[in-house]
């Protein structure tokens, strides 16, 4: 049994997928490819949200997804924190509303005080009232991380967290993140564009292309490597630059 997160998945489409991983708890695992590699895909398929045609998703001692067994379990019944580029927040609901609509498994007593103590992780205490409209994209994008982590999630998955923020705030929300990360110890799944943005926040980098793991190992590993450059940059300068979303 692997300590953390551990996967394989295979089909042959509609997204081609044959790889297998591993996230150990406190890891960041930096997931990169050109456009279509099928990154999403996976980060889908862990939540439940997709389902492979065979393969098996582990998490600890719980198993979320194994076809030979029977298993899939759906989303409501996997610890996973989601956090997309697009935080898709209740634009009707203050930033302690949305928090705690992803309470709804505790007694409805307690979750306005969770859902404060879960925006103070996030530094926006004083913030709770207010509604998405009112907030900076950093903010909604902090209240979003504190929705992740309502359900105390087993696996945080990232798909473009910060893509949507100015490049001060987005360092920022990077420092915030790795103390977050310290303080939560459980593996976390990061899906980027920006190579810079993966390689500082990353213990390892796995290269998907067409659904298949082609490289996994230390960021300077695999996003200086010839084949990672051709695949992401298209035989670019070994100088990071960002790619298209």
């Amino acid at each position: 049994m692997v300590d953390g997160l551990d996967l394989t998945l295979r089909q042959f489409g509609p997204i081609p997928l044959d790889l297998a991983l591993t996230c150990a708890p406190g890891e960041v695992l930096g997931l990169v490819g050109p456009s279509g590699a099928g990154k999403t895909t996976v980060l889908r398929a862990i939540a439940g949200l997709t389902r492979a045609r065979s393969g098996h998703i582990a998490c600890g001692d719980e198993t979320w997804f194994d076809d030979a067994r029977g298993v899939h379990l759906p989303p409501h019944r996997r610890r996973v924190g989601l956090v997309f580029q697009e935080h898709a927040l209740f634009p009707h609901l203050s930033a302690l509303g949305n928090v705690a609509a992803a309470l709804g498994h505790l007694p409805r007593a307690v979750r306005a005080g969770r859902a404060a103590e879960l925006l103070r992780r996030v530094h926006l205490e004083g913030l709770e009232h207010r509604r998405p409209h009112a907030l900076s994209g950093g903010q909604r994008q902090r209240v979003a991380i504190a929705r992740a982590l309502a359900r105390d999630p087993a696996v945080l998955l990232l798909d473009e967290p910060f893509s949507a923020v100015d490049r001060r705030t987005r360092t920022r929300l990077h420092a915030e993140l790795a103390a977050l990360r310290a303080d939560l110890a459980i593996p976390m799944l990061l899906v980027s564009h920006d190579l810079d943005e993966v390689s500082r926040l990353s213990d390892r980098v796995a290269l998907l292309d067409h659904g298949r793991l082609r490289l996994v190992g230390r960021p300077t590993e695999v996003l200086d490597d010839p084949v990672a450059r051709e695949l992401v940059w298209g035989d670019a300068p070994t100088a990071h630059k960002r790619g298209d979303s």
